[in-house]
């Protein structure tokens, strides 16, 4: 008789990249939409998400990168958008 690893850890494999493609395309909508509103809060959150999709082997690295440049671009905008106004917070 011959033993197999269980199938559970064959199965994890594709669900951890499917989580981590999920999360890099999460990044990038994230800094997409912070650019606009609430980049205070979705600029660093774009950042992690695609660090941790980047850290998890994604396989849309391109989406990853990008979620991360729009992340930084998020506190770019809001640093200088604080700086013309010189204010905390702006707006539109």
């Amino acid at each position: 008789m011959q033993l197999t690893a269980p199938a559970t850890s064959r199965a994890k494999a594709p669900a951890r990249t499917r989580d981590a493609d999920g999360m890099a395309v999460a990044s990038f909508i994230l800094g997409l939409l912070g650019l606009l509103v609430l980049n205070l809060f979705l600029g660093p959150v774009a950042i992690v998400l695609a660090a941790v999709s980047l850290w998890r082997g994604t396989a849309r690295r391109g989406r990853a990168y990008l979620g991360l440049a729009l992340g930084v671009a998020d506190l770019a905008v809001l640093l200088a958008a604080m700086q013309m106004s010189h204010t905390v917070s702006w707006s539109l």
